[in-house]
């Protein structure tokens, strides 16, 4: 078997069968390409099928060389996924990664901002040009619904359910969710979609996506990275903020103000609530205060 013909394979399995997005399943098949390139440049014969675990190991070992202990993690976990793959094909018998262990990273608490933080960037956004609603209701939305950057850009307009009071977003590995959408993330959507997006020259295939860029397309996620970027630079932030970081604001903001873990879990679209816990970062003073406020022994 030939590694470019595993690669297909398996990619076609994490489509199919497991269902992940296009980003997850790159991710998973770039892990795997800087496998053989290591093998190519070392002149390694062996393909997905004879490759053992000393080889595999001296790969990493190497690979800890050039990056830091999460991306390692990552190869190791992407990896053992794809020799499971060959075993549930019946093509290997053992997965030659079961002993090689990741490095110890511990959890990484997300970055977030206050609410005086993202009212000031919101006070960034220039009005005076046509993108200015736009970008307004984009960063309303995505601290408004705690949405994905990809969730955000392939948003539709029939996807709006304002009377009920939700949107229908599809998140990752096409799974559908509805999720809440207050009064002030509805009034800055209808202003651009009323007032800005009705005079674009909407391309074809773009007519019923929300959010568009000047020339009538979706827009991408860079520009999506960009707006925040220099939305936060105008503000005077010294934080590393990035859309995602709305996202986490969402939740804590949430959790900090008595909103049920679980509900919190399935805005998200969380597939388990152990990643959803991650916002439990909460400060002693607001523990102390629940503990006070709903312990039947306060």
């Amino acid at each position: 078997m030939k590694w470019s013909h595993a690669i297909r394979d398996y990619e076609h399995y994490l489509r199919i069968e497991r269902g992940l997005s296009d980003n997850s399943i790159i991710n998973y098949s770039l892990d795997i390409q800087r496998l053989i390139k290591y093998l190519e440049e070392n002149d390694i014969k062996s393909t997905p099928i004879a490759i053992e675990k000393d080889m595999l190991k001296q790969f990493i070992y190497e690979t800890a060389k050039l990056v830091n202990a999460r991306s390692q993690a990552r190869i190791i976990s992407g990896l053992k996924s794809f020799f499971n793959y060959l075993i549930f094909e019946d093509y290997r018998e053992t997965n030659p990664m079961e002993l090689i262990e990741a490095p110890k990273i511990g959890r990484k608490l997300p970055d977030t901002l206050s609410l005086e933080e993202i009212d000031s960037i919101i006070a960034q956004v220039d009005l005076s040009k046509p993108e200015g609603e736009r970008n307004k209701a984009i960063i309303e939305t995505l601290y408004g619904c705690g949405l994905r950057v990809s969730e955000l850009i392939d948003l539709k307009l029939s996807n709006l359910f304002f009377d009920e009071g939700f949107i229908s977003v599809t998140g990752k590995g096409d799974k559908q969710r509805f999720v809440p959408i207050g009064e002030i993330t509805q009034k800055y959507i209808n202003i651009y979609k009323n007032e800005i997006r009705i005079h674009l020259d909407i391309k074809k295939g773009h007519e019923d996506t929300l959010f568009l860029n000047r020339r009538g397309r979706q827009l991408t996620r860079a520009m999506i990275f960009t707006i925040v970027k220099r939305l936060v630079e105008r503000a005077g932030i010294h934080k590393t903020i990035s859309p995602h970081t709305f996202r986490h604001s969402f939740a804590t903001h949430l959790l900090e103000n008595g909103a049920d873990l679980r509900a919190i879990q399935l805005m998200l679209g969380h597939e388990s609530i152990t990643t959803t816990e991650i916002y439990m970062h909460l400060d002693k003073s607001h523990l102390t205060e629940v503990i006070n406020t709903f312990h039947p022994r306060k």
